[in-house]
């Protein structure tokens, strides 16, 4: 469109500093968004000395520790990583309700990139539907978002 200004990142990663903070609770369905994002990190050009890893308890740990990260202020995006999975109780609700709202505040506070990638499923086996080798990585999917928003926020010339 004539007269706009657009801005928008790229799929560029070699130069940024990555924070992952990723749950141990359902640790063999983290593990594998945790694969996910690492390799597309590196796909995108990351070195593995720009990733690091925070592992915590569960979803809930999560906020914390990404406002941990952010506080540093060596770091350039987050990628939050868990899986909570619906049992008989009302747990699951307030656990990926607090999870959810803990990491935009995150994100707003200290005009970060806090992309989400915590699954947030009924079943186990929609849990593995989302993390596998596949373009269905939701790992992946967060990888790719932290890096492009990261990117855009360094072109805003507002």
């Amino acid at each position: 469109m004539a007269g706009f200004r657009e801005f928008s990142g790229n799929a560029d990663a070699h130069d940024l500093q990555i924070a992952i903070v990723a749950a141990r609770f359902n640790e063999v369905i983290v593990d594998k968004l945790l694969a996910g994002a690492t390799e597309t990190l590196v796909r995108m050009g990351s070195e593995s000395a720009n990733i690091r890893v925070i592992r915590v308890p569960g979803a809930w740990e999560l906020p914390l520790a990404a406002q941990a990260a952010a506080s540093t202020g060596r770091i350039d995006a987050i990628i939050a990583l868990g899986a909570v999975i619906r049992g008989d109780t009302a747990h699951f609700d307030y656990i990926c309700a607090e999870c959810a709202a803990g990491l935009s505040r995150v994100a707003l506070e200290y005009k970060l990139p806090v992309s989400f990638g915590v699954l947030t499923c009924d079943t186990a086996a929609q849990a593995e539907a989302r993390c596998g080798n596949d373009s269905e990585n939701k790992g992946a999917e967060a990888a790719i978002a932290a890096v492009e928003m990261a990117q855009a926020l360094r072109r805003l010339d507002l």
